[in-house]
């Protein structure tokens, strides 16, 4: 099978596509961002892909296939990440004009659907999207693809069931065109962990030691899946590093199979720089335990139970978000050292390899990297694509 074209709307640095990228059966042919700094990045991991750095809602589908050579019918998966503004407004699709200024974002997606015809598309988005409007949002997405010829169906994932070391759920939802049977990835790691707001089980895709689900195997025979990699399992491997200091050659050798894979062809660490944190906070970060509560009162006014806490380094790390480079964001001081993640240790608990390059600051990096997909979780969709449009399924 010649390697299908993907392309990534609302691409930001493009971990998404990164995973398709990664398994060898897919290349990266667009991408499309509002912030150009992300797409900056997105154009340096895939220099072969034309990225527009635009509000999408102001691109021509047809420039789109003028500038990628691409058209309806061709050998393509769409993947991407409607931001969630639009979800109060969706409707069955209304109309194929590609410049229709009353589509939401999540109806621009919806709109290259149609226009490009993929036989797969993938859409993830943050677990809330399932109980938004009690279930009727979620409804409103698939009736909208079902009137464009598409069956669809959605589960939750839990990244660290797909080999990620960060306990990140999100909303997966693949469409097909009719023929072609949909089919999830099964989880490769397991791991006891809470679940985001929605209850029913059978939306979640959990290893077989995390449901009641029967099983073909007698117990002594079940195939046994390897524990959720933890914080220091990812991370363990990369030198220390003082507040306000950085560090660019690595010093200990990989020890492990994730670190050996995250350090691919890098040479040399990027962006392992720690904040330089004040006295203050340097005296708040001694301190840090599990949560919030080990900090003196005297020392802070507020913040959530998670802000200035340490990462547990033999659990996966929570969810990573935008700010994990300073302490009051949620839990990321690192289990030992006394300061917040660095970028590249970020960059690992997302499963982003070493030799993934970065435009722009290190907090504009932080929040880019705090926005991925994760590689290995877009990785594991991916070969489920691969998957339904072989048959094999």
């Amino acid at each position: 099978m010649s390697k299908l074209k993907v392309m990534d709307l609302f691409c930001g640095i493009g971990g998404f596509s990164k995973g398709f990228e990664n398994t060898g059966a897919f290349r990266v042919g667009y991408g499309v961002d509002l912030l150009p700094v992300a797409v900056k990045t997105f154009r340096m991991n895939h220099p072969k892909a034309v990225a527009f750095a635009a509000d999408i809602r102001s691109i021509r589908l047809t420039a789109v296939a003028d500038q990628t050579g691409l058209s309806s019918g061709e050998s393509i998966v769409i993947v991407g990440g409607p931001p969630c503004q639009g979800f109060s407004s969706i409707r069955p699709f209304r109309s194929t004009h590609d410049d229709d200024p009353r589509n939401t974002l999540f109806e621009e997606f919806a709109s290259y659907v149609n226009y490009f015809r993929p036989p797969v598309f993938v859409m993830e988005n943050v677990v809330g999207l399932a109980t938004h409007k009690k279930g009727s949002t979620i409804e409103q997405i698939q009736a909208c693809f079902d009137s464009l010829g598409y069956s669809s169906d959605w589960r939750i994932m839990n990244a660290a069931h797909f080999g990620v070391p960060q306990k990140r759920e999100r909303l997966v939802l693949i469409g097909a065109q009719s023929g072609v049977k949909i089919v999830f990835p099964s989880p490769t790691h397991v791991g006891q962990f809470k679940t985001i707001g929605v209850k029913n089980r059978s939306r979640h895709l959990l290893p077989p030691s995390s449901n009641n689900e029967p099983s073909l195997f007698m117990d002594d025979e079940k195939p046994k899946l390897p524990d959720a990699l933890t914080v220091m399992e990812a991370i363990g491997d990369l030198p220390p590093v003082a507040a306000g200091e950085s560090v660019s050659d690595y010093e200990l050798l990989p020890q492990n199979d994730y670190q050996l894979a995250r350090r691919r062809n890098a040479i040399r660490l990027d962006w392992h720089v720690a904040t330089d944190h004040t006295k203050h906070m340097l005296n708040i970060i001694s301190h840090a335990g599990s949560n919030i509560t080990a900090i003196p009162q005297n020392l802070i006014s507020s913040g959530f139970s998670s802000s200035y806490s340490r990462l547990d380094p033999d659990s996966p790390a929570v969810t990573l978000t935008v700010n994990f480079v300073h302490p009051a964001s949620n839990k990321c001081i690192h289990p030992f050292q006394n300061r917040a993640l660095t970028v590249r240790e970020g960059a690992r608990l997302q499963s982003l390899d070493d030799d993934f390059r970065f435009a722009g600051s290190r907090t504009q990096i932080a929040k880019q990297i705090g926005n991925a997909v994760p590689p290995l979780l877009g990785q594991a969709i991916a070969e489920s694509v691969i998957d339904m449009l072989s048959g094999s399924s």
